[in-house]
């Protein structure tokens, strides 16, 4: 492969865009996930190094000191998120692209690093409303969290028109096949 090229996936939480992901890896072999580092609590059923490097937030901050993002960010209130530069080099030296599932903030700093090689594309929800019930349906967060997801959506929303493709997440199968289609056409 020419270029070690990286595909960024962006949504406001409660997008559908981990449903998405999960699809895309699972047509396209030559992705591989890229798992993200954290301090938040591993909801049920999240597993350390496949859903996401839960850390201690000192053991984060430790990690930012020894430059091993690149990117990361304090997300929501006292929780970080990252992408370890260690996780990129593994899935490129293994021959596959990785696949980003990462915040707004954190997609323009990658691209930024990466310009010639990084595809972002953004997951837009029909609406905040479907957002909103989404994200309640879910069940593992506080009235007050919901809230603070949705005031970052409303910013996140904004920030759209920076992204290379933006896709409509109404119909699953529809969305789907249109994020498919992008990554493919990077690809080639």
């Amino acid at each position: 492969m020419a270029l070690n090229k990286i595909i960024i996936i962006t949504a406001p939480s409660g997008s559908g865009k981990t449903t998405l992901v999960k699809r895309l890896v699972a047509r396209c072999p030559q992705l591989e996930f890229s798992v993200s580092a954290c301090t938040r609590h591993p909801r049920p059923g999240e597993v350390h190094g496949k859903d996401y490097y839960f850390y201690p937030i000192d053991e984060f901050q430790k990690l930012i000191e020894q430059n091993a993002f690149v990117e990361y960010e304090m997300v929501y209130t006292g929780k970080y998120y990252g992408t370890l530069r260690s996780e990129l080099e593994r899935i490129w030296h293994d021959g596959k692209y990785p696949l980003l599932e990462i915040d707004v903030k954190g997609a323009m700093d990658v691209k930024a690093k990466y310009p010639d090689n990084t595809l972002t594309v953004f997951i837009r929800p029909p609406s905040i409303d479907v957002l909103r019930s989404r994200l309640t349906l879910r069940g593992s967060e506080t009235a007050d969290a919901i809230e603070e997801r949705i005031e970052k959506a409303i910013f996140e929303l904004n920030s759209a028109d920076k992204f290379q493709q933006v896709i409509i997440n109404d119909d699953l199968e529809v969305a789907t096949a249109e994020l498919l289609n992008v990554v493919e056409d990077f690809l080639k």
